[in-house]
């Protein structure tokens, strides 16, 4: 039988019904793993109404298994590239956005696929959009996915600028907590410590803690971390 089969015309132009000899190798055809089309037409089934007719992949008394569907070429132009992917016939658009994913680095969610000048959503397939082997398609980039990674670009260099000053403060607030524990050791055993050293350590923390807390660090905890230990330390030094 052929693959697809139409609707009867013989009753003046009418589509109302099927033909009994139509009918009949339909309903034999959808057991054998074909199924009717809201169009009229009888296709090739696909994996699940196969597995629901012919319990699993063919395994019913009678009914040889059928055959894997056929695989095409298509050719997919994304920019200045050109790409041939071979796919299942009646694979989906959302199937093949996941092959060329690997082609093109471009995610699945990031790519809009166009088929005779109309955008394919990821549940058509190929076969009834009429995508055929060495059919074109043309594959293009989602805009907003190009603003949404100017975006995460920008946010992550405000982040590793933000991180590079923190470290930087970092550094100047370890080499004062060597001359704070210092001092703190002093005042333990009972030694005076010049006012004008106490107080020179103070201000240049407290410069640190202002630095820090002027840095805008989005999702980053370190920033607060440091301005602590600087408050802590002044806090230590005023104890004394």
């Amino acid at each position: 039988m052929a693959a697809v089969m139409h609707r009867s015309s013989s009753d003046g132009g009418s589509s109302s019904g099927w033909s009994e000899a139509a009918a009949a190798a339909a309903a034999g055809d959808e057991r054998a793993g074909w199924e009717v089309r809201p169009s009229g037409m009888v296709v090739q089934a696909r994996e699940e109404g196969v597995a629901a007719a012919g319990g699993g992949g063919g395994g019913g008394i009678g009914i040889p298994p059928r055959p894997p569907p056929p695989e095409i070429t298509v050719r997919v132009k994304y920019g200045a590239a050109r790409h041939e992917v071979a796919v299942s016939s009646i694979a989906s658009f959302g199937e093949l956005k996941k092959l060329l994913a690997a082609r093109t680095g471009l995610l699945p969610a990031d790519q809009r696929l166009t088929y005779k000048g109309k955008e394919r959503s990821n549940s058509d397939y190929l076969d009834v959009c009429g995508v055929k082997n060495k059919s074109k398609l043309v594959l293009a980039e989602d805009p907003t996915s190009v603003e949404r990674r100017y975006i995460e670009r920008q946010k992550n260099a405000k982040i590793e600028s933000a991180n590079r000053a923190i470290g930087a403060i970092a550094l100047e607030v370890d080499k004062l907590a060597d001359q704070v524990r210092s001092i703190e050791k002093s005042i333990t055993r009972g030694s005076k410590v010049a006012e004008v050293q106490i107080t020179t350590l103070i201000e240049l923390l407290m410069r640190l803690a202002v630095k820090l807390d002027s840095i805008h660090a989005e999702g980053d905890s370190s920033s607060q971390k440091n301005i602590q230990v600087s408050t802590y330390m002044i806090s230590c030094l005023q104890r004394g």
